[in-house]
């Protein structure tokens, strides 16, 4: 008999606990007459070929040993430190020795899910135990309550769990006392609003209710972090905060760490300074054309507007836009929207290239050429176009160039050579910037030569500038077989990914915290690996990643300073902590829902973030299947006009996307979103907030989200739907 055919007949008998007369009817009625005896022998014999070769090194054993006890429990390791395997022998030794045992592991990133499967469990836990993966992208989503009940090892998202925890369809619905070990990966996230600390919310409420059936915890994490604190007083707190958010103890190895450094060598660490330019015509002409629309818009008084070409006069001139709507002032709004770019090419000046800062203006105001509908948008283009052709001449001058590029060059030079075989992995803030290092690497000679050959790594989503999760997965793939030998990757491949052991690490223009900095030096774990930051003399670069130096040590300290408490004193201290969040969480959903409740839905208008023309009203929208929000009032088709099909990566159950849509308004061409066709009977503007204003009976507003609207939203009923705007299907 296969492991394959065993496992199938023997479904029941995974746990010496198990009811033998029950087991016993099921061997019966599915023709399988095997005794205890017989089962034990081919079970233990079973057991011993597939975990053969599954061994911890002794500081794994050290870290999982309060596990095996049954402890909740928060595993710190490194990155590279085996944190996924060792949670794989914890869940193993669980499934063994646990009734009825049911293993859920989360994940906070799509992606992780397909990883966390088919690299570490199934190999592992496979030929014994029932496993499956589901994400968003899965179909057993929409029955996860079964899911649950039919397996043994559950790999999914944080948000697929969360939704089945509050879900009361029998079909989707899990309650938390069906699982008896739950392991959080990366599980730093466990706060504030992230659904790793929703998830958990649900697990305190009935932990504080005195129920007993929760499952075991088990997180991981390469860091917990400081939370932002710079004093040690203050980071022990976090750390608690993190504990009691996981009902769990840290544990790190205190007794084997030679062995842990060798197996996560830390790399040699070089800041490569670069010298500040000594001309930047180009940043100078951007400068004086943004001095121009500052003039020309007649700022408030009472507007501040901090050093252009920072991310403080980013910030600025978003609050000034969200200002310039709220007062109905267009020149202001359309102004700073202008001048966000402009500061925006500024900041690409100062990491890339010239020609790449000349681009982003250049895209811009190529989509801004059919869309001028006063004289504030004729000022705006006319001064571009007016300026372009000496922005184009300026940008092309090779005597001015970054001087960080040539110098990213020469760190990569060191590593990369025709003969010399190494990986490396580039980090870079944006998508839009790892498109033009990819670029930048093509084109040069130097690195051809050199026989570097790249790839960009950005994180999954919709929209041409994100990668599926199978481009994802393909990337890494050819990284890992040597067909590439660079990433230049956002921070999508800080943490999680199984990405192989990196020669170099390079961060670019890059400010982080000190979890980030820790999860990307992780990823230089070869032998005599360099972990370089390429940064100006006099930038902010190299001063946060020597506070993130600091933090990283505080952390350390912090985490020390929690193990070292006494038992009663930790749970006095977790249980006080504990009891705060859920005060403080019932606060906040009572100000969420006063929020909500604040405007009747009727009262609201909502208006084109551009023209300011009134669209719609807030009594129009619905909320369909939780996520999207549609309307549903016939007459808003006139308000704007049909575009082009949107493409998603990925299909949908109920629905599919159908074309974009923009303000009919004149030359306005606000775009606001798509049409969607549910169920394959109708088609539904599914409208994005960000793109529009709200008229309040007490002031115009802007929101990001929607869950930021002041009025109630209520759930799309198709039924209902139907018989309002189709009455002769029901005649």
């Amino acid at each position: 008999m296969s492991r394959i055919q065993f496992k199938r007949h023997t479904a029941d008998f995974k746990t010496p606990t198990a009811d033998l007369s029950s087991r016993r009817r099921r061997g019966e009625a599915a023709g399988v007459l095997l005794t205890l005896k017989a089962f034990s022998h081919v079970w233990h014999t079973l057991k011993e070929s597939t975990m053969a070769d599954f061994e911890l090194y002794k500081y794994q054993e050290e870290v999982v040993e309060r596990a095996l006890k049954g402890e909740n429990i928060i595993i710190w390791l490194p990155t590279g430190g085996g944190k996924t395997r060792a949670a794989v022998y914890v869940a193993k030794r669980h499934l063994e020795t646990t009734a009825n045992a049911k293993v859920v592991v989360l994940v906070n990133m799509v992606h992780l899910v397909d990883q966390h499967y088919s690299k570490e469990f199934k190999p592992h836990l496979g030929s014994l135990y029932n496993l499956i993966k589901v994400s968003g992208v899965s179909e057993e989503k929409d029955f996860f309550g079964k899911v649950v009940q039919r397996n043994d090892v559950i790999i999914c998202t944080a948000q697929i769990l969360y939704n089945a925890l509050i879900d009361k369809e029998e079909a989707k619905h899990v309650e938390l006392s069906d699982i008896t070990l739950l392991i959080i990966d990366e599980c730093h996230h466990t706060h504030k609003e992230a659904v790793y600390n929703k998830v958990m919310r649900c697990y305190m409420e009935k932990k504080l209710k005195g129920e007993r059936q929760l499952p075991q915890i088990l997180g991981l994490t390469a860091s917990p972090g400081t939370g932002g604190a710079r004093i040690l007083e203050d980071a022990v707190e976090h750390v608690l905060e993190i504990c009691a958010n996981l009902d769990s103890a840290i544990v790190s190895t205190k007794n084997y760490e030679p062995e842990l450094m060798k197996k996560v060598p830390r790399p040699v660490k070089t800041f490569d300074i670069v010298e500040k330019r000594h001309a930047d015509p180009l940043g100078d002409h951007l400068k004086w054309m943004m001095l121009q629309i500052h003039d020309f818009m007649n700022l408030p008084r009472d507007a501040r507007l901090r050093q252009c070409g920072t991310q403080e006069y980013e910030a600025d001139v978003v609050i000034l836009e969200q200002r310039g709507v709220r007062e109905n002032n267009r020149l202001v709004a359309q102004c700073a929207l202008h001048l966000r770019q402009y500061n925006d090419a500024l900041l690409i000046n100062d990491t890339l290239r010239m020609m790449d800062a000349y681009r982003s203006l250049e895209e811009f105001y190529d989509s801004k050429t059919t869309t001028a509908m006063d004289g504030t948008d004729f000022f705006l283009l006319g001064l571009f176009e007016e300026n372009q052709v000496e922005l184009r001449k300026l940008a092309a001058d090779s005597h001015f160039e970054n001087p960080n590029m040539a110098k990213l060059e020469s760190v990569l030079l060191q590593q990369f050579g025709p003969s010399v075989k190494s990986r490396g992995i580039l980090f870079s803030k944006t998508r839009q910037s790892t498109r033009c290092l990819f670029d930048w690497v093509l084109k040069s000679r130097a690195l051809q030569t050199a026989g570097v050959k790249a790839a960009i790594l950005t994180g999954a989503g919709n929209g041409i500038t994100y990668m599926t999760q199978n481009e994802q997965a393909e990337t890494i793939r050819r990284f890992r077989q040597g067909d590439l030998n660079l990433l230049i990757s956002t921070s999508v491949a800080e943490e999680g990914l199984d990405i192989p052991e990196c020669n170099l690490v390079v961060r670019y223009g890059l400010l982080t915290n000190e979890i980030a900095q820790q999860q990307a030096s992780g990823r230089a774990r070869a032998v005599d690996s360099q972990y370089s930051v390429v940064a100006r003399a006099d930038g902010k670069e190299v001063r946060r990643e020597r506070i993130n130096e600091d933090l990283e040590v505080l952390t350390a300290k912090a985490i020390a300073a929690v193990q070292r408490m006494t038992q009663q004193d930790f749970r006095r201290k977790i249980s006080s902590l504990q009891n705060e969040a859920v005060i403080i969480n019932k606060i906040l959903e009572t100000k969420k829902m006063e929020k909500r409740a604040r405007f009747q839905a009727s009262s609201i208008r909502l208006l084109c973030r551009n023209c300011f023309q009134p669209v719609a009203s807030g009594s129009d929208i619905r909320l369909l299947e939780k996520a999207h929000f549609v309307n549903i009032n016939p007459d808003f088709k006139n308000h704007f006009k049909v575009g082009g099909q949107v493409v998603l990566p990925r299909s949908f159950e109920d629905w599919e996307p159908g074309c974009r849509i923009s303000c009919n308004n004149g030359n306005c061409n606000k775009e606001w979103g798509f049409q969607m066709k549910y169920k394959k009977a109708i088609i539904l503007p599914n409208m994005a907030i960000c793109n529009f204003a709200l008229e309040t009976p007490g002031e115009r507003m802007t929101v990001k989200k929607w869950k930021d609207v002041p009025f109630a939203v209520e759930d799309f009923n198709f039924e209902q739907y139907c018989q309002d705007h189709h009455p002769d299907l029901f005649d």
